[in-house]
């Protein structure tokens, strides 16, 4: 299975075609715009954002949900130039915030942010 299967899941709507698109999408929002990521449990995920990539970050997380509409997201300004999204999912879809994440992890590892491990 490839990184592009990993992310979605059989409750995912957006035509198969589309998926590698997608996942482009969150790379450019990860690459340009993450500062850090924090696993909250296995079913809640932090990523903090630049707030200039709210606008953005909302567009593409309102069409994610029209398609995979067990993520919840949600944003709340952190008051020092960065927004936080929250990302979750209900328990039966625990293993697909791992794709996500691991791939806003690899950004981490590659660039100016850092990945904050909470599960210990």
């Amino acid at each position: 299975m490839s990184a592009n299967e990993d992310w979605v899941s059989s409750a995912c709507t957006l035509p198969t075609v589309e998926w590698p698109l997608r996942v482009a999408e969150f790379d450019q929002l990860f690459a340009t715009a993450l500062r850090a990521v924090e696993w909250r449990d296995a079913m809640r995920l932090l990523l903090v954002l630049d707030a200039g990539a709210q606008a953005a970050a909302r567009e593409l997380t309102d069409r994610e949900t029209g398609c995979c509409s067990f993520f919840s997201f949600t944003f709340a300004p952190a008051g020092d130039g960065t927004v936080h999204l929250k990302v979750g999912v209900p328990p039966a879809h625990s293993a697909v915030l791992g794709a996500p994440a691991a791939r806003a992890g690899e950004v981490a590892n590659s660039s100016r942010i850092s990945e904050i491990d909470l599960s210990s």
